[in-house]
């Protein structure tokens, strides 16, 4: 009889699956797997559901579960491949692609995701061959900005005397909005400028807003340059009395990262206190080559540009502090207890994450419900419950944190008795979840936070360059 329930949630699952509410099939699958713990299929596809929603820790949990059940699933396989190259852990992927491949060797889906993987692995062997931190010259220097030359039949947006103005970034969005290019001799200027201003900046700024005043601040973007321009619309363009927080994620996934990313740095060049912009999961190596914003930075100008992008990331900071009582993070609190406000001004950001940590941390990390830390879900930091942001709150003497790094239905999500607020900028992310987006007003007078609402706008209908698309497809298999 539980074989036979565990049959028909397992359908019911699928059924959700094929409607694309993932949330409900990985609810039906678990339903299943209690009914029937032994059955390799039944992990293997809510592995997939995780991998839907951006889960791959417990993707990579589920296909690992399989695996233990029957090492000859080949299915297994393939979704833990596809479950580690989401984590950037491509070795291991290749490992498992070469399994699947030599079992299926006319399958030629899994045949190209494991020469994808294979170039991938080999690319990094050659990187870390060829790297000395010590001896590493930054891109600025090999740049010869002077003489690179603005072409007659440019009629573009133009800096003037190197400089950011409101007139230029009026043209800037004008001209991105019709699917225009900004001059290479511009780009390199302005990231030059803005590498310059950031590396100067602490790893937690501290700002005060006035009785009088009120600041914005919205979630991850992630490449979505025209719901970037409806931000601007419903909220008003920045200035020195409509300042703004961009909290991370302002690349990868959408198809207008080089537009979005360059929009957000002319504004921090033009008001450097009144616009500020915190470091995300996805401002990193690792991410930018699975998800989108390399390629995209490559196809739109160059290679060494990319690496000068890469530059810029390393010295976004990592957290704000509103007032002495809001702290604003990317994804979250921490492993351990005790991490200070003093402790994460020490924090030396200018590199890629490491893998434990404060700064992986914050970057990467996701509240859950129930008390303690438990493992992530998504395979790199961890979940921390409303205890653990309560403590925290009282040694720092906090109100509330506010971070991003989760698509939420309603665009914001309250958790933790109101001491953990999440903010997600980018409606109906992907062009498939269908979710609102938010921002938030926080007014100096009180600190409590009022949540705007707004759905999706129309865009041009570009492909993202997203490199996982390729590989991942999502596990489809």
């Amino acid at each position: 009889q539980d074989e036979v329930s565990g049959v028909q949630q397992n359908c019911q699952a699928e059924a959700q699956k094929i409607k694309k509410d993932y949330e409900n099939a990985i609810r039906y699958y678990t339903e299943a797997l209690e009914l029937n713990p032994s059955n390799a299929i039944y992990f293997s596809n809510r592995s997939l559901a995780y991998l839907r929603t951006e889960c791959y820790g417990y993707a990579l949990a589920d296909a690992t579960h399989a695996l233990e059940i029957d090492k000859n699933y080949i299915k297994g396989y393939y979704r833990r491949a596809t479950s580690n190259m989401a984590l950037g852990k491509f070795k291991a992927a290749l490992k498992d692609y070469e399994t699947v491949v030599r079992v299926r060797p006319n399958d030629k889906d899994a045949k190209m995701k494991y020469q994808e993987c294979n170039k991938i692995v080999k690319q990094k062997a050659f990187e870390r061959a060829i790297a000395s931190d010590e001896l590493k010259r930054s891109v600025v220097d090999s740049l010869d900005i002077e003489n690179m030359t603005i072409e007659d039949e440019y009629t573009g947006p133009k800096l003037e005397e190197g400089k950011v103005t409101l007139k230029f970034m009026k043209e800037l969005m004008d001209w991105f909005k019709d699917e225009k290019k900004l001059h290479r001799k511009c780009a390199y200027q302005m990231l030059v400028e803005v590498k310059e201003l950031l590396s100067k900046l602490p790893s937690l700024i501290e700002i005060m807003v006035k009785e009088t005043d009120k600041i914005t601040i919205c979630g991850d973007t992630h490449g979505q340059y025209y719901d970037l321009l409806n931000i601007f619309e419903l909220n008003g363009l920045p200035s020195l009395t409509n300042p703004y927080l961009f909290n991370g994620d302002f690349v990868d996934r959408g198809s207008f990262s080089v537009e979005v990313i360059l929009t957000l740095f002319g504004f921090k060049l033009l008001y450097p206190d009144h616009f500020h912009l915190l470091r995300g999961n996805h401002e990193t190596d690792n991410m930018n080559q699975m998800y989108g914003f390399e390629g995209e930075v490559k196809a739109k100008y160059t290679a060494q540009m990319f690496q000068l992008f890469s530059e810029v990331f390393q010295w976004l900071p990592l957290t704000l502090c509103i007032n002495s009582k809001v702290l604003v993070m990317h994804g979250g609190l921490f492993s351990e207890d005790g991490v200070t406000l003093d402790d994460l001004k020490k924090i030396d950001r200018n590199r890629q994450p490491p893998d434990s940590g404060p700064m992986c941390d914050l970057l990467w990390s996701d509240p859950q419900p129930q008390n303690g830390r438990s493992i992530s879900k998504r395979g790199v930091s961890c979940q921390f419950g409303p205890d653990v942001t309560q403590r925290f709150l009282e040694q720092n003497k906090l109100q509330y944190i506010i971070r991003s790094h989760e698509v939420k239905a309603e665009g914001y999500e309250i958790t933790h008795s109101g001491k953990c607020i999440t903010v997600f900028s980018a409606p109906n992310y992907c062009d498939q979840m269908g979710n609102k987006a938010a921002y938030i007003h926080l007014r100096g007078s009180d600190l409590k936070p009022e949540f705007h609402q707004f759905t999706a706008v129309p865009h041009p209908n570009v492909k993202p360059m997203v490199y996982a698309n390729s590989l991942l497809q999502l596990g489809m298999m």
